[in-house]
């Protein structure tokens, strides 16, 4: 994409293209022909809850890879070798990364899945412009503001993460078909085989699986099929056990010869609906489970959105992220203008954070206003990413003295520096658990690809039979107002995606090649994750996967700052704490992947080193 000297704002024109789910998006011509390699080694059979036998081990967690041939960075070994195998087999960076998503709905099913959505950005390199596809959930038709209410008070969130109420219509089967569709090389049942395989043969259970299980023990035992399923034998799988999801493996098979659109109409399409409006409670348990309404109406209606993306310029770079429905693009974009002015390179650590966390502390307060789904609210994009409103923005910081939270948003349509704004509200919260995944090719193809089922373990419903868990996806909408004096554009509505802070992050030189590309899980994190990440790599200096395992800070416009052990233990916070940052600790802070373009041509991948148990990079062909 050329670099224009507009420096802001939705880089296309055009309205956003609706997408329909049809049959698996057919093979589009392939990338210039290459020899087949070998492919990597299936997984094993074990019988479930039974320790693997000498020489069964899963691939290697590694957290960094330099090569050529192409990259994935995951969090999951199985499903990082996923997309290694598809790359090596002549398949593009949109054929691995449906792969890599689909095998990671089998080894971390309680972050992804069939049963949610996310957001991809894609870098074609034919081309060189970026491309985004919105595949975030639908409130069902008959949804109003009041979905998440009762009595005119809001529900207990735990009560409306676990029930139908909180279910919306899947995209990720949709967004495989439109990205395939678009840039896909290979059909689906080719690109599904390694994560059928993985259904059917197993995984091997390690100590993050088992502490999500563990979590999560009490709801799935509330659901015969999420007990069956997650809880085999009735105990929680041990670390270094094998468990095995035939009836995944058995969807995945119907969805590679029948297409996606086998889950937006027809038998499965049914089992949905009848799960979320019957939800199959275990006799006797006392939990509250409410039904949902969602029909099979919404699940033929159902359509991805291609959207054009953000764009702000950092640094002599373009920062590429996703636009409204999530609130990821504009809210990195606006913090990054704001950090624009500043030298970030030179300051101190306090100094740097401090800038950091006041820049994240006023987007979002920007974020909370004004950021919604653009088919029922009027976002204004241009005006959020434009440096003009940064800068009116960020005249507000100060050396010497923290602002407070909940901070009132701007208007960023009519910029008035240093304006003490509107009415403040407080940023609501937001489930912690998704997943993310970063591929590259050889050709020089990227795709940030996001995916979520929302709180880990999604709604705790398995489908019966069919080998997958239910979003709890509506619960990212507002319940109430979060200040009923301040309009809020996150309520639900009939359709409506609620608002994501997914952050898939493609960054560009000034010849328009791939210079990183990144994103995080974390809920409302993911925004403060990515834009610590994307800082320590262009403004500190750091190698890509120093800055994914620096310590994290995470500002959303409350009245604390978290903060990560190291830096909670570090003089790092007294000195912040004497400016009036407050802060409490959070064990853990996102979970980021990211693949870099090194200047002599060949991929880095970067995972986390401790996160999640540390996550997986790998490269078709590593150096020696």
């Amino acid at each position: 994409m050329r670099r224009s000297a507009v420096r802001y704002g939705v880089v296309a024109a055009a309205a956003a293209t609706v997408l329909s789910v049809g049959a698996a998006g057919p093979p589009r011509t392939a990338p210039p022909a290459a020899p087949a390699a070998p492919a990597a080694p299936a997984a094993r059979a074990v019988p479930v809850g039974h320790a693997p036998p000498a020489g069964h081990a899963p691939p290697v967690k590694v957290p960094v890879a330099v090569g050529h041939g192409g990259a994935v960075a995951s969090v999951d070994a199985d499903a990082s070798a996923a997309g290694i195998e598809v790359l090596r087999r002549g398949g593009n960076a949109v054929d691995a990364a449906v792969a890599v998503a689909a095998a990671l709905g089998v080894t971390e099913p309680y972050s992804a899945g069939i049963g949610g959505g996310g957001y991809l950005v894609h870098y074609d390199a034919r081309s060189r412009t970026v491309h985004t596809v919105d595949g975030r959930e639908t409130a069902p038709a008959s949804a109003d503001a009041a979905l998440l209410t009762e009595n005119g008070a809001p529900l207990p969130f735990e009560e409306a993460m676990t029930s139908g109420r909180s279910v919306g219509t899947p995209g990720t089967p949709a967004t495989w078909a439109t990205a395939l569709g678009a840039w896909g090389s290979k059909p689906l049942g080719e690109l599904l085989a390694p994560a059928e395989r993985l259904a059917r043969e197993g995984f091997t259970v390690d100590a993050t699986y088992r502490a999500q299980t563990a979590a999560n023990e009490a709801r799935f035992r509330d659901f015969p099929a999420s007990a069956a399923l997650f809880l085999p034998g009735g105990r929680l799988p041990e670390v270094g056990s094998v468990v095995t999801n035939p009836d995944l493996a058995r969807t995945y098979a119907t969805l590679g010869e029948q297409g996606v659109g086998a889950l937006y109409r027809g038998p499965l399409a049914r089992d949905i609906v009848r799960t979320v409006r019957t939800p199959p409670v275990r006799e006797g348990a006392g939990r509250v489970v409410r039904a949902g309404d969602l029909t099979e109406r919404d699940l033929a209606a159902y359509r991805t959105v291609r959207r054009a993306p953000t764009k702000v310029a950092y640094r002599g770079l373009d920062v590429y992220g996703m636009a409204p429905s999530s609130s990821g693009g504009t809210t990195v974009g606006e913090a990054l203008n704001i950090l624009e002015t500043t030298d970030l390179s030179a300051a101190p650590e306090t100094g740097y954070l401090h800038r950091f966390i006041e820049a994240s502390r006023i987007a979002f307060a920007d974020r909370g206003r004004w950021v919604g789904d653009p088919a029922f609210e009027p976002v204004p994009v241009r005006g959020l990413l434009s440096q003009r409103y940064a800068d009116s923005r960020a005249c507000l910081i100060r050396d010497d003295a923290a602002l407070g939270s909940p901070l009132a948003p701007g208007d960023p349509r009519d910029p008035v520096p240093c304006a003490p704004g509107g009415t403040a509200a407080p940023t609501p919260y937001e489930g912690e658990n998704t997943t993310h995944l970063t591929v590259a090719d050889r050709w020089g193809n990227v795709v940030a690809y996001t995916l979520t089922i929302e709180s880990t373990g999604g709604s705790g419903i398995t489908v019966p039979g069919r080998g997958f868990l239910l979003n709890n996806e509506l619960t990212d909408f507002s319940f109430v107002p979060a200040n009923p004096a301040v309009h809020d554009p996150n309520l639900p509505g009939p359709g409506k995606r609620p608002r994501s802070s997914i952050s898939p992050t493609i960054v560009l030189d000034r010849h328009d090649r791939p210079v990183l590309a990144l994103g995080s899980p974390g809920g409302a994190t993911i925004v403060t994750t990515v834009l610590q990440t994307l800082t320590g790599v262009l403004d500190r200096g750091l190698p890509l996967v120093d800055a994914i395992a620096a310590p994290r800070a995470s500002q959303r416009n409350q009245a604390t700052t978290e903060l990560e052990p190291a830096l909670w233990n570090s003089p790092v916070r007294p000195a912040l704490e004497a400016l009036g940052h407050a802060f409490r600790q959070n064990a853990e802070i996102g979970a980021a992947t990211g693949v870099q373009r090194l200047p002599d041509g060949r991929w880095l991948a970067a995972a986390e080193t401790a996160r999640r148990g540390g996550g997986s990079a790998m490269v078709v062909r590593p150096d020696r």
